[in-house]
């Protein structure tokens, strides 16, 4: 981790640490437009920073962005996101008073990820942001737009459109990652097939945002663990 440290004095992480933060501050511009603009409901600009700040991953991952800028921007994210339940810190994004505390677990779970795999194996961490981001952000949108036929599982409601949303994202998203790091293997269908499987009941049985913790850490540790088998 020092050497992680060490690397933020040269010029080139400086250049990719912005080109990271120039895609999340333009999510963040587009989703501030949408609200002053009101062009889309709260709900679907709650999802648009969902989903379009989630993919900075990939870019961190392309770029070799070393371990300490992302869990210092997780660390720094996570406060945010803790006042701004407070304060109107994130307008549209973050309702005072609501009850959910997704965005900090979601800011809080890129933090842990990255510090997991990001030095060893950054493709399980990849894999366990984008089924948080493409996963976890269809099924909402989908589930709460079109979702006709409904279950319970305790207290908290669910749609099968919106798992079965769930489980096609998290499917492709976990596939794709694989085969671009291992190839084409046959047993990366199957082991794709189950994290999507686990993702889904994970983010099926989740209230008041646990699963923006619960599905990637879920999803990355899994998907970590069936492909040291193989």
């Amino acid at each position: 981790m020092l050497d992680q440290f060490a690397q933020l004095t040269e010029p080139t992480v400086w250049l990719q640490i912005g080109l990271a933060a120039a895609w999340v501050g333009c999510v963040v511009l587009l989703a501030f437009s949408l609200r002053a603009w009101k062009l889309a409901e709260p709900e679907v600009i709650r999802k648009v920073v969902h989903i379009g700040t989630g993919n900075v991953i990939l870019l961190a991952w392309w770029l070799q962005i070393p371990a300490a800028v992302g869990i210092g921007a997780s660390i720094l994210f996570s406060l945010v996101t803790l006042l701004s339940y407070r304060l109107p810190l994130l307008p549209g994004i973050n309702s005072v008073g609501r009850k959910s505390l997704g965005t900090f677990f979601y800011a809080v779970s890129i933090g842990v990820l990255i510090a997991c795999f990001w030095q060893t194996a950054p493709q399980f961490a990849v894999l366990g942001v984008l089924i948080m981001t493409w996963g976890d952000g269809f099924a909402a949108l989908i589930g709460q737009r079109w979702g006709r036929h409904q279950y319970h599982l305790g207290g908290i409601q669910k749609s099968w459109e919106g798992s079965l949303t769930m489980l096609a994202m998290s499917w492709i998203v976990s596939s794709l990652v694989l085969l671009a790091v291992y190839g084409n293997l046959w047993q990366i269908w199957l082991i794709a097939a189950a994290v999507a499987i686990v993702a889904t009941l994970l983010e099926a049985c989740s209230n008041l945002g646990i699963d923006n913790l619960t599905v990637p850490l879920g999803s990355a540790g899994l998907a970590f663990w069936l492909m040291q088998l193989i």
